[in-house]
Protein backbone atom coordinates (compact mmCIF):
# COMPACT_ATOMS: atom_id res chain seq x y z
CA UNK A 1 0.00 0.00 0.00
CA UNK A 2 1.22 3.33 -0.96
CA UNK A 3 0.61 6.31 1.23
CA UNK A 4 0.26 9.63 -0.40
CA UNK A 5 1.47 12.67 1.38
CA UNK A 6 0.05 15.95 0.39
CA UNK A 7 2.22 18.93 0.81
CA UNK A 8 0.66 21.42 3.10
CA UNK A 9 1.62 24.98 2.51
CA UNK A 10 1.87 26.90 5.72
CA UNK A 11 0.92 30.47 5.27
CA UNK A 12 2.40 32.85 7.74
CA UNK A 13 -0.49 35.17 8.37
CA UNK A 14 0.53 38.14 10.36
CA UNK A 15 -2.31 39.47 12.41
CA UNK A 16 -2.50 43.09 13.40
CA UNK A 17 -2.20 42.32 17.09
CA UNK A 18 0.85 40.98 18.79
CA UNK A 19 1.73 39.25 22.01
CA UNK A 20 2.65 42.55 23.69
CA UNK A 21 -0.83 43.88 23.05
CA UNK A 22 -2.47 40.77 24.45
CA UNK A 23 -0.19 40.67 27.48
CA UNK A 24 -0.76 44.31 28.36
CA UNK A 25 -4.52 43.94 27.80
CA UNK A 26 -4.61 40.90 30.10
CA UNK A 27 -2.57 42.81 32.68
CA UNK A 28 -5.01 45.75 32.55
CA UNK A 29 -7.92 43.34 33.00
CA UNK A 30 -6.28 41.68 36.02
CA UNK A 31 -5.24 44.94 37.69
CA UNK A 32 -8.67 46.54 37.42
CA UNK A 33 -10.34 43.32 38.60
CA UNK A 34 -8.16 43.09 41.70
CA UNK A 35 -8.62 46.83 42.43
CA UNK A 36 -12.42 46.55 42.23
CA UNK A 37 -12.54 43.42 44.36
CA UNK A 38 -10.07 44.74 46.94
CA UNK A 39 -12.06 47.91 47.58
CA UNK A 40 -15.37 46.09 47.14
CA UNK A 41 -14.67 43.74 50.04
CA UNK A 42 -13.06 46.34 52.31
CA UNK A 43 -14.82 46.79 55.62
CA UNK A 44 -13.51 47.50 59.09
CA UNK A 45 -15.32 47.80 62.39
CA UNK A 46 -13.75 49.38 65.46
CA UNK A 47 -14.89 50.72 68.80
CA UNK A 48 -14.65 54.46 69.41
CA UNK A 49 -14.94 56.08 72.84
CA UNK A 50 -17.05 59.22 72.91
CA UNK A 51 -17.29 61.54 75.89
CA UNK A 52 -20.67 63.24 75.91
CA UNK A 53 -20.37 65.01 79.24
CA UNK A 54 -17.13 65.39 81.14
CA UNK A 55 -18.70 64.18 84.38
CA UNK A 56 -19.87 60.90 82.81
CA UNK A 57 -17.68 58.01 81.66
CA UNK A 58 -17.04 57.73 77.91
CA UNK A 59 -19.46 55.69 75.79
CA UNK A 60 -17.95 53.00 73.57
CA UNK A 61 -19.64 52.84 70.16
CA UNK A 62 -18.91 50.35 67.38
CA UNK A 63 -18.23 52.17 64.11
CA UNK A 64 -17.92 50.53 60.71
CA UNK A 65 -16.16 51.85 57.61
CA UNK A 66 -17.44 50.39 54.32
CA UNK A 67 -16.82 51.30 50.71
CA UNK A 68 -20.56 51.88 50.17
CA UNK A 69 -20.58 54.84 52.58
CA UNK A 70 -18.67 57.15 50.24
CA UNK A 71 -19.82 57.91 46.71
CA UNK A 72 -16.21 58.20 45.49
CA UNK A 73 -15.55 54.61 46.60
CA UNK A 74 -18.73 53.38 44.91
CA UNK A 75 -17.64 55.18 41.74
CA UNK A 76 -14.20 53.57 42.05
CA UNK A 77 -15.57 50.03 42.33
CA UNK A 78 -18.04 50.51 39.47
CA UNK A 79 -15.48 52.19 37.18
CA UNK A 80 -12.91 49.45 37.76
CA UNK A 81 -15.58 46.79 37.18
CA UNK A 82 -16.48 48.51 33.90
CA UNK A 83 -12.80 48.67 32.86
CA UNK A 84 -12.33 45.01 33.78
CA UNK A 85 -15.45 43.94 31.84
CA UNK A 86 -14.32 45.99 28.88
CA UNK A 87 -10.87 44.42 29.09
CA UNK A 88 -12.35 40.92 28.92
CA UNK A 89 -14.69 41.87 26.07
CA UNK A 90 -11.96 43.56 24.04
CA UNK A 91 -9.62 40.62 24.60
CA UNK A 92 -12.25 38.23 23.26
CA UNK A 93 -13.03 40.51 20.29
CA UNK A 94 -9.37 40.79 19.33
CA UNK A 95 -8.81 37.06 19.64
CA UNK A 96 -11.94 36.23 17.60
CA UNK A 97 -11.19 38.69 14.80
CA UNK A 98 -7.44 38.04 15.07
CA UNK A 99 -7.00 41.80 14.91
CA UNK A 100 -7.81 41.90 11.19
CA UNK A 101 -11.08 43.79 11.38
CA UNK A 102 -10.18 47.48 11.11
CA UNK A 103 -13.47 48.67 12.58
CA UNK A 104 -13.04 46.46 15.66
CA UNK A 105 -9.42 47.56 16.07
CA UNK A 106 -10.37 51.24 15.81
CA UNK A 107 -13.28 50.82 18.22
CA UNK A 108 -11.07 48.99 20.73
CA UNK A 109 -8.42 51.71 20.54
CA UNK A 110 -10.99 54.47 21.09
CA UNK A 111 -12.52 52.56 24.01
CA UNK A 112 -9.03 52.06 25.47
CA UNK A 113 -8.76 55.83 25.55
CA UNK A 114 -12.18 56.08 27.23
CA UNK A 115 -11.02 53.58 29.88
CA UNK A 116 -7.94 55.69 30.60
CA UNK A 117 -10.15 58.73 31.17
CA UNK A 118 -12.61 56.78 33.30
CA UNK A 119 -9.89 55.25 35.46
CA UNK A 120 -7.98 58.52 35.87
CA UNK A 121 -11.17 60.30 36.97
CA UNK A 122 -12.02 57.66 39.55
CA UNK A 123 -8.44 57.60 40.84
CA UNK A 124 -8.61 61.37 41.33
CA UNK A 125 -11.95 61.23 43.12
CA UNK A 126 -10.98 58.33 45.37
CA UNK A 127 -7.50 59.70 45.98
CA UNK A 128 -8.86 63.03 47.18
CA UNK A 129 -11.22 61.34 49.63
CA UNK A 130 -8.41 59.04 50.74
CA UNK A 131 -6.14 62.01 51.36
CA UNK A 132 -8.77 63.69 53.51
CA UNK A 133 -9.23 60.42 55.41
CA UNK A 134 -5.46 60.20 55.90
CA UNK A 135 -4.71 63.82 56.87
CA UNK A 136 -8.08 65.33 57.72
CA UNK A 137 -8.97 68.95 57.02
CA UNK A 138 -8.65 71.33 59.95
CA UNK A 139 -10.30 74.21 58.07
CA UNK A 140 -13.67 72.44 58.06
CA UNK A 141 -13.09 70.42 61.24
CA UNK A 142 -12.81 67.04 59.49
CA UNK A 143 -10.70 64.72 61.58
CA UNK A 144 -8.46 62.13 60.03
CA UNK A 145 -9.87 58.62 60.19
CA UNK A 146 -6.98 56.48 58.97
CA UNK A 147 -5.58 56.42 62.49
CA UNK A 148 -8.81 54.63 63.52
CA UNK A 149 -9.45 52.56 60.37
CA UNK A 150 -5.90 51.62 59.38
CA UNK A 151 -6.71 48.38 57.53
CA UNK A 152 -9.49 50.06 55.55
CA UNK A 153 -7.22 52.94 54.52
CA UNK A 154 -4.44 50.55 53.52
CA UNK A 155 -6.85 48.64 51.28
CA UNK A 156 -7.90 51.91 49.66
CA UNK A 157 -4.25 52.84 49.02
CA UNK A 158 -3.44 49.45 47.46
CA UNK A 159 -6.60 49.52 45.33
CA UNK A 160 -5.67 53.03 44.12
CA UNK A 161 -2.20 51.86 43.16
CA UNK A 162 -3.56 48.82 41.28
CA UNK A 163 -6.14 50.92 39.46
CA UNK A 164 -3.45 53.45 38.50
CA UNK A 165 -1.29 50.62 37.16
CA UNK A 166 -4.32 49.36 35.19
CA UNK A 167 -4.90 52.80 33.70
CA UNK A 168 -1.23 53.00 32.71
CA UNK A 169 -1.63 49.59 31.02
CA UNK A 170 -4.54 50.97 28.97
CA UNK A 171 -2.40 54.02 28.15
CA UNK A 172 0.38 51.69 26.94
CA UNK A 173 -2.18 49.98 24.67
CA UNK A 174 -2.98 53.35 23.10
CA UNK A 175 0.72 54.06 22.59
CA UNK A 176 1.20 50.63 20.98
CA UNK A 177 -1.71 51.33 18.62
CA UNK A 178 -0.26 54.75 17.73
CA UNK A 179 3.17 53.24 17.06
CA UNK A 180 1.63 50.56 14.86
CA UNK A 181 -0.22 53.26 12.93
CA UNK A 182 2.97 55.30 12.63
CA UNK A 183 4.82 52.29 11.12
CA UNK A 184 2.20 52.00 8.38
CA UNK A 185 2.85 55.51 7.11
Amino acid sequence: METEFKEVEVVNRKSSFNSKDLTVRLLALALTLVAAVLLGVSKETTTVSITLVSSLPPVDLPVTAKWTQMSAFVYFVIANAIACSYGATSLILILVTRGRNKLVSLTVTILDLVMVGLLFSTIGATGSIGLIAYKGNSHVQWDKVCNVFGKFCNQIAVALFLSFAGSIAYLVLIVLAALKLHKKF
